[in-house]
């Protein structure tokens, strides 16, 4: 024991891997350094406790030297259990770390006696003293037992990621559930294995969540807004003291659904029984567990951003990626639920489509409005004087009950004319190929009665350039014939109720997406904003307006409600806007009326 008795902090550190093995819990070493102290002149004014992870980069030594090397608080000695406790960084992390109590004079000391604090001079016999001359005899044995927990760690690291990284790749699951999920444990031939199951409470919502977003009806903000409405709230999570992990400096989560929230976890394919994480490599992995969505819900959801497919060469490993390419078609109308009619009306100054925002004002008040700035010029009809003017021009498009049977004629009359076209374009294709089939025959004949190979080449090609003409020709063909047949009677149904209901579509219904799509029905092109504000006298004379409402609407097949009076010619003023070439809107107008 020894003469003076020595202030000194207890360092105890517990890594994750180890915690309660082996004597190795915090209580285990908080009391071993109770019962050393006293026997070797120790007297603990400090103890200081740290939870780390094994694989952690950062050394929560470094705060207990600070704390020891601070004048005020006069420590002589940190105390620990054994070197691997000290730090599991290797010898070099271990010379750092020790080598700042020197100047200090604080000794480092362990319970197991590794460490030495005597130091010996070579040339002591001589009577002189050089820092090179002067040595521990212990250090070379400390190092090797810094090096020995270094590579500790990293065996212990190996077995547990390792085994964790194995069973993934397996299809199993090794991390904390993900929402709408719960752990549960499945006997395998590989043992007791967690999968995740279904939470009784967290599945719905992921689900209808991903359903609502398949519609394409409402924005993501107003799946959201829905999904906080029926429960939804991220998960509680516990953040730690990056130094001190048994402190506990906050929770984290219990927050509603946003809109960038929402698209992350559509994207998650974990939700359709498919692990992407990192321990997978680079190809995704099938769970052996279901899902809470089927590929296809999922792939609806994503819209293309990523999707996945079933891999015929590898059942165990689907194919998750961007969508395959799809033969584009022009889009006439883009929905968008909190401006419908965004890319559905166009500019009257540049015919560009009309995009809609909320612009914030100084107070912060937002001013919804549609608006186009193409071409150097700025266009704006704020949200609420815009459907206005939708309504109104929808209103005068009510068809007189003794109308239907002359709009069911005009729509009948209006088929037969595209069938024709179809026909038409059929009796092209058909002739088209003969003649492609008689050229490739003239070509083949050729080859026979040529010799040079070059020849021989060219005509080769040809060939095959008249292949792909014709496989390019059947595949129209195939196309054309996969839409089917159409049902006049079922066509004529729908005709009839749209007619019947059209106020209750356009107007008073209340889904605003659902009356964008309703109103695009109008027009076979897009409308500009002038022509639907003069247009409700003389629709006829809108460009776009498709040819059942211009049919419809003649003194003898009447779109207007009827008063028992012709209805007067519309007034073509549009309201001038901040910004806006109110010249160019009249001048389309009058154009139009």
């Amino acid at each position: 024991m020894d003469s003076q008795e020595r202030n000194g902090v207890l360092a105890v550190r517990v890594s994750s891997v180890g915690q309660g093995t082996d004597g190795d819990s915090p209580e285990a070493q908080i009391e071993q350094g109770k019962r050393y102290a006293p026997t070797h002149g120790i007297n603990i004014v400090k103890i200081l406790t740290y939870l780390e992870s094994a694989a952690g980069d950062n050394q929560p030594m470094q705060h207990v030297i600070d704390y020891a090397i601070d004048p005020k608080n006069e420590i002589d000695v940190v105390l620990v259990k054994s070197i691997d406790r000290f730090t599991r960084g290797g010898s070099t992390v271990y010379d750092l770390l020790k080598q700042q109590l020197a100047p200090h004079n604080i000794d480092l000391e362990d319970m197991y006696g590794v460490i030495s604090n005597v130091k010996v001079n070579t040339l002591d016999h001589l009577g002189m003293e050089y820092k090179w001359s002067v040595h521990t005899p212990s250090r070379k044995t400390e190092l090797l037992e810094a090096e020995r927990a270094k590579d500790e760690v990293r065996d212990i690291l190996t077995r547990v990621i390792g085994s964790e990284i194995r069973y993934t790749q397996m299809g199993y699951w090794s991390r904390a559930p993900r929402y709408g999920f719960q752990t549960a444990k499945l006997e395998t031939a590989h043992g007791k294995r967690a999968i995740l199951v279904e939470h009784p409470d967290e599945a719905p919502i992921i689900r209808k969540m991903f359903e609502m977003r398949a519609e394409g009806v409402h924005s993501d903000d107003q799946i959201a807004e829905e999904m906080n409405r029926i429960g939804f709230k991220t998960p509680i999570k516990i953040v730690r003291d990056k130094v001190d992990r048994t402190k506990i400096v906050s929770r984290t989560g219990g927050k509603p659904m946003t809109g960038k929230l929402l698209r992350v976890y559509i994207s998650k394919t974990i939700y359709a029984g498919v692990n992407t994480e990192k321990w997978t490599g680079t190809t995704a992995v099938k769970c052996k567990f279901d899902g809470l969505v089927s590929y296809e819900l999922f792939n609806k959801a994503n819209r293309g951003k990523v999707h996945i497919s079933d891999n015929p060469d590898d059942p165990h490993h689907p194919i998750v990626g961007l969508a395959p390419k799809q033969k584009k078609f022009a889009k006439k109308n883009v929905y968008n639920g909190e401006f419908p009619y965004r890319k559905v009306v166009s500019c009257p100054d540049c015919n560009n489509l009309l995009l809609g925002s909320a612009s914030r004002g100084r107070k912060g008040k937002y001013y919804p409005a549609y608006h186009c700035s193409h071409h150097g010029h700025y266009f704006r009809v704020p949200k609420n004087e815009f459907d206005e003017t939708i309504d109104a021009f929808v209103e005068k498009l009510i068809v007189s009950p003794k109308r239907f049977n002359e709009v069911l004629e005009a729509v009948q009359m209006v088929w037969e004319q595209r069938q024709g076209k179809v026909q038409n374009e059929a009796d092209l294709r058909a002739k088209k190929r003969e003649e492609l089939e008689a050229e490739m025959r003239v070509i083949i004949d050729k080859m026979k009665l040529v010799s040079s190979p070059t020849a021989i080449k060219y005509m080769e090609e040809d060939v095959i350039k008249i292949e792909q003409q014709i496989s390019d020709l059947e595949t129209r063909k195939e196309e054309q014939e996969s839409s089917g047949g159409v049902d006049m009677r079922v066509i004529l149904t729908y005709v009839k109720y749209f007619v019947e209901h059209i106020k209750d579509l356009l107007v008073d219904n209340c889904n605003p997406v659902l009356k964008a799509r309703y109103f695009g029905v109008i027009f076979d092109k897009v409308p500009s904003y002038a022509e639907i504000q003069c247009g409700t006298a003389q629709i006829e004379k809108i460009p776009g307006v498709n040819e059942l409402f211009k049919l419809a609407h003649t003194q003898e097949v009447s779109m207007v409600r009827e008063r028992g009076l012709e209805p007067p010619r519309a007034q073509c003023s549009p309201a001038p806007q901040a910004g806006a070439s109110t010249n160019s809107a009249t001048r389309a107008c009058h154009q139009i009326c």
